[in-house]
């Protein structure tokens, strides 16, 4: 790649990096997977690619010093990093078992989000349900704030993730 592919390269790999980022957050929450697994990946994935294209990124930019190893870093860990996790959340997600299962889980604790910008005072509710041992927090829409104190229990529909992790489908407070 000449000089100038890569000033064009890396940009657009962090900028859609951070796009995957944004999109993996509703993705996230509709699955049953401990967050270090995914800030591993990102990790492993970062470093993996600073170590190997580190080279082409320095003379690409004309920083120096810290300054070369900070941005660099961040670019790989943000824009491959994310790519890559976005890749495994994507294909577990979209790869998953098409037959899901009823369970129901007891609401361990609740609080709740602001809402989106301009109307912060409509609050979504957020319950934690122990679900196999892992705590799992559920947001839901803001009409269920009033009555948040008065459910007990969630039913949720569960898909087999393709690497193993629940995907949820449905869910219904009870």
């Amino acid at each position: 790649m000449t000089k100038k592919q890569r000033k064009i390269f890396y940009p657009t790999i962090f900028i859609l990096g951070l796009f995957l980022m944004a999109w993996q957050v509703t993705i996230f929450r509709n699955t049953i997977i401990d967050f270090k697994i995914l800030i591993g990946i990102i990790l492993v994935v970062g470093i993996i690619t600073f170590l190997v294209d580190f080279k082409n990124y320095e003379k690409t930019y004309k920083y120096s010093g810290i300054g070369l190893y900070l941005y660099s870093s961040i670019h790989y860990l943000c824009g491959f990093g994310f790519i890559a996790c976005a890749i495994f959340m994507l294909t577990n997600y979209y790869f998953a078992d098409k037959t899901p299962v009823r369970e129901t889980f007891e609401i361990v604790e609740r609080s709740s989000l602001p809402g989106r910008k301009y109307h912060r005072d409509e609050r979504k509710p957020t319950f934690r349900i122990n679900y196999n041992g892992k705590i799992k927090e559920l947001v839901f829409n803001h009409e269920y704030y009033e009555k948040m104190d008065f459910f007990t229990n969630v039913e949720l529909e569960v898909r087999k993730g393709y690497f193993g992790f629940d995907i949820l489908e449905n869910k219904k407070l009870n």
